[in-house]
């Protein structure tokens, strides 16, 4: 009795979702949106044509005094020089340290 009356409720539940569908066919209502229609329509008002920016702040490459030139190349030289004294004193020790 008790599989009788399970199998009772479970056709009303059925035939009660089936009374609740519709026969509409959902395929016609879904018509894909895509991104290029919102950013096509954006897009409609801007022209093709260049327009200068008066806030640009390109110049010319700035003067360069030749004395501050070579003091700076003369410095990145003598730092030069002094990193290649380390790396052989460094060398040197390792030499040693492994004798």
């Amino acid at each position: 009795m008790n599989t009788r009356t399970t199998f009772a409720a479970l056709t009303a539940a059925a035939l009660m979702l089936a009374a609740c569908g519709s026969a509409d066919d959902a395929s016609t209502e879904a018509t894909a949106d895509t991104v290029e229609m919102p950013a096509d329509e954006a897009l409609e008002a801007i022209s093709d044509e260049a327009v200068a920016d008066p806030d640009a702040t390109a110049t010319d490459a700035p003067d360069v005094d030749s004395e501050a030139g070579a003091e700076t190349e003369a410095a990145a030289e003598d730092a030069a020089d002094a990193a290649a004294a380390v790396a052989a004193e460094a060398a040197a020790a390792a030499e040693q340290a492994s004798e």
